[in-house]
């Protein structure tokens, strides 16, 4: 069995997460998949809209937003001790999808985004009352091959918590002009699959 990347960056810290929380994200259970509905999904803001049809194409971000979406996740462990993510949402008249892989570098969780994890940012954790709070502090984008740490562009804030029967993620990218301008938060069900 191997450490999952939060139980790497987290550490003994991990144990304070809500029990239903801890298989999650602890390692060493293969292939995970979920299925939910979140209640919105996207961003309101049709100025973004143009910035966001191209992320979409990169499978980082996407312009639509709708409520009631139905939602589905596949973590996939990868064989340098890596976590693969693909999120699909889908929208009214047409799917989603996000994509990309967690990594611990030098002790702290990065997150690569999209089809080619060309998108870089660094995640501070923290536990507060059982819930996992992700927020991101450094951004880098790969340009012609080169790494380059760019401004924080948006503030990333990842909050999952568990209620009911089920877990719930809230996550919003913020900036101080616009405010909280992509989000999307729901509740879902998780399984483990062999393979």
């Amino acid at each position: 069995m191997t450490d999952s990347v939060y139980e790497r960056v987290l550490g003994s810290d991990i144990g304070l997460l809500a029990p239903e929380l801890r298989r999650y994200f602890s390692g060493g259970h293969g292939v995970g998949v979920g299925n939910g509905v979140f209640e919105v999904a996207g961003c309101r803001l049709l100025i973004l809209r143009p910035l966001l049809a191209y992320l979409a194409r990169q499978c980082i971000l996407f312009p639509e937003y709708a409520h009631d979406v139905p939602f589905e996740i596949v973590n996939t462990p990868t064989a340098d001790g890596g976590l693969d993510a693909v999120r699909t949402f889908h929208l009214p008249g047409r799917d989603r999808r996000l994509e990309d892989t967690m990594r611990v570098t030098n002790g702290r969780l990065h997150d690569f985004m999209g089809n080619k994890r060309g998108f870089e940012v660094r995640m501070a954790l923290s536990i507060s009352d059982g819930v996992l709070q992700m927020r991101s502090d450094r951004q880098w984008v790969r340009v012609f091959g080169m790494r380059v740490r760019i401004p924080q562009l948006a503030t990333v804030a990842v909050s999952e918590s568990w209620a009911g029967e089920h877990q719930h993620v809230d996550v919003r990218l913020h900036t101080p002009l616009l405010g909280d301008w992509f989000r999307y938060t729901g509740s879902f069900s998780y399984e483990y699959r062999a393979g």
